[in-house]
């Protein structure tokens, strides 16, 4: 089959322009988030627990943990009702339960605070934290504040976003 001249001008042309920016070609930027735990059982964590990226980031949860299933999921409505500690404009996620090696991907958009934790280690204090852009974005959106949503020890596992923002990444054991 012989392609027509337009055919073949049409189809170049998103080639070229693809060349002329590299940017179309390269795909979003990509943060790792471990699930982990003790080996006895008696810790779990998200590491890092405080992450701060660009809008735009893909996210990929991994558990490492080879006792535990773990789930990566936003506090949202959506998500067993619990009340939303993202962005407005941000998707919810819920990774669903991940067995050990399994692993989760997100893209985080809006601009904000976002916090997550892991449905069955809650109460444990398996919380994370991770802020996207920073706060003269527009469309900005702060961390929500204490909540009767939270139990004490997932309240109290969240790093601040000043220390998020000054050190990037927060690792549990580095965590004030």
């Amino acid at each position: 089959m012989m392609l027509k001249r337009r055919q073949a001008l049409s189809s170049g042309g998103g080639v070229l322009a693809a060349l002329a920016c590299p940017r179309l070609l390269a795909a979003a930027p990509l943060k790792t988030i471990f699930m982990r735990g003790s080996a006895r059982g008696e810790r779990i964590w998200f590491d890092p627990v405080g992450l701060a990226v660009a809008p735009g980031t893909r996210l990929r949860f991994i558990n490492r943990d080879q006792g535990n299933s773990h789930t990566a999921t936003s506090y949202h409505p959506d998500n067993y009702d619990r009340e939303r500690r993202i962005p407005v404009r941000a998707t919810p996620w819920d990774s669903g339960f991940l067995l050990p090696g399994d692993s989760f991907e997100v893209t985080l958009t809006a601009p904000g605070v976002y916090d997550y934790y892991c449905i069955p280690h809650e109460m444990a204090g398996m919380v994370g934290r991770i802020v996207v852009g920073m706060p003269e974005d527009p469309l900005w959106e702060g961390a929500r504040g204490d909540s009767d949503d939270l139990a004490a020890q997932a309240a109290a596992g969240f790093p601040s976003v000043e220390t998020i923002l000054r050190h990037r990444a927060i690792s549990q054991e580095a965590k004030p």
